[in-house]
């Protein structure tokens, strides 16, 4: 917990002083005693780092270290962990990196809405290093292997010295101010603090940031650091990475040209058979709008309107003549001329009949009625006219009379005899019985 505390509070720190107490294990790691006049602190600096300090630790030498502060456990030691050897010569230089790396952060100078885009592949690159450098090899070769078409300009520069900065600037302005190429490349390869301090030169990094063309800088190993590629509008570790930075590799490059060949003609194909698609529905349609077509269309509508026509018209007189025949049979099973006959037959013989029982019903009645007439006639008052009688009626009223009480001097008899009647009046001077 206590080692915790330490390496989080403290963070990382620089500790000037001198060497003693220097050993190498077999492991790699370098073990030392950084003193001074007053105080001394036990230092380890493990192989991963020490391999990238450039000298070997020596006991008296004065250094200045980079690292955090930790707790040694087993023994309760206070020990410094460095990550960073430089020689104390370095120290002034690495204080004046930092000042002008803080005034120039604070003038905006590295901001990220500064920096150009770096076109890949450019079409011309202008690489400004030493021509007997390292760096200029490792350019050449990754470029070569990655993208061998690119042309590369080599514009020469001395990478360190007291003039090293100012022919720097004069040779990036020569280059940004021919508007031949697409991008530079200001590079060189690794070394101490003082071998790369021409490129800490703020001269040097104000002519950077005025730049048309993008700048891409590599300046020492992955550990170095610089001002001028702050300002640069892309930085990279080392040179060869800059290299892979600037062009694609020619067979990813090809591999993609492969897939979007594939692409395009995939697409060129859905889209050909889209439009051919279209093509044919528009065809279709033209057809289909198509005088010739539409008469066609007509016709053959006619056609079949006419055989639907005749077979419903077939169908409809069979089915008539189906219903007509069985019509037919109905009416002929149901015909009123066999109940005529049957019914005239029937006539007939209740005509016998009733003549038959006519003659017998009038001939008793006849002959009934002839002696009912006989002896009416016998009883008929006619009879008795016949033989002189007469009778009276009243000749208004047409009452019997049947006594003289009922006959007046007015009364009017009227007599009927057995040949007719007679109006008579009454004597005046009858007398009444």
């Amino acid at each position: 917990m206590a080692r915790d505390l330490l390496e989080s509070a403290l963070g990382l720190i620089w500790v000037e002083g001198e060497l003693s107490n220097v050993t190498r294990a077999s492991s790699g790691h370098w073990y030392f005693t950084l003193k001074d006049p007053r105080a001394q602190v036990r230092g380890a600096l493990f192989r991963a780092h020490a391999s990238r300090i450039g000298f070997a630790p020596e006991n008296g030498q004065h250094v200045v270290a980079r690292g955090r502060i930790s707790l040694y456990e087993p023994r309760g030691d206070y020990q410094l962990i460095a990550e960073h050897l430089e020689l104390a010569g370095e120290g002034a230089l690495r204080r004046e990196f930092e000042r002008l790396r803080q005034q120039l952060q604070n003038e905006g100078l590295f901001d990220l809405a500064t920096k150009q885009p770096v076109p890949c592949p450019p079409k011309r690159l202008a690489v400004l290093t030493s021509p007997a450098g390292a760096a200029i090899h490792d350019v050449i070769s990754v470029i070569r292997r990655r993208f061998p078409m690119l042309q590369v300009d080599l514009l020469p520069i001395p990478v360190q010295g007291r003039d090293a900065p100012l022919r720097i600037v004069e040779a990036l302005q020569r280059a940004d101010a021919c508007r031949r190429y697409d991008a530079l490349l200001l590079t060189r390869g690794g070394g101490s603090l003082e071998d790369l301090w021409a490129f800490n030169d703020e001269s040097l990094a104000r002519a950077i940031a005025s730049l048309a063309t993008p700048l891409v800088c590599a300046v020492g190993h992955e550990s170095d650091s610089s001002i001028a590629e702050w300002v640069a509008d892309l930085r990279a570790p080392t040179p060869s990475a800059a290299a892979e930075l600037l062009v694609p590799d020619q067979s990813d490059l090809t591999q993609r040209l492969q897939q979007r060949q594939i692409r395009l003609q995939r697409s060129i194909e859905t889209r050909l058979n889209t439009w051919s698609q279209q093509l044919d529905q528009r065809l279709a349609q033209l057809r289909l709008h198509a005088p010739a077509h539409r008469l066609q269309r007509g016709s053959e509508r006619l056609q079949h309107l006419q055989a639907r026509l005749h077979i419903a018209a077939e169908t409809g007189i069979r089915s008539k003549t189906s219903r007509l025949q069985w019509t037919g049979t109905r009416l002929k099973a149901s015909s009123p001329c066999d109940a005529l006959r049957a019914s005239h037959a029937r006539l007939q013989s209740l005509a016998q009949r009733l003549q038959q029982q006519g003659t017998a019903l009038t001939h008793t009645p006849q002959t009934r009625l002839q002696q009912l007439g006989r002896t009416l006639s016998a009883l008929s008052p006619l009879a008795a006219l016949k033989r002189g009688y007469a009778i009276a009626r009243d000749g208004d009223s047409g009452a019997l009379l049947t006594s003289v009480q009922h006959i007046t001097a007015t009364t009017r008899i009227r007599l009927q005899l057995k040949d007719g009647e007679v109006t008579v009046l009454p004597e005046r001077n009858a007398s009444r019985p």
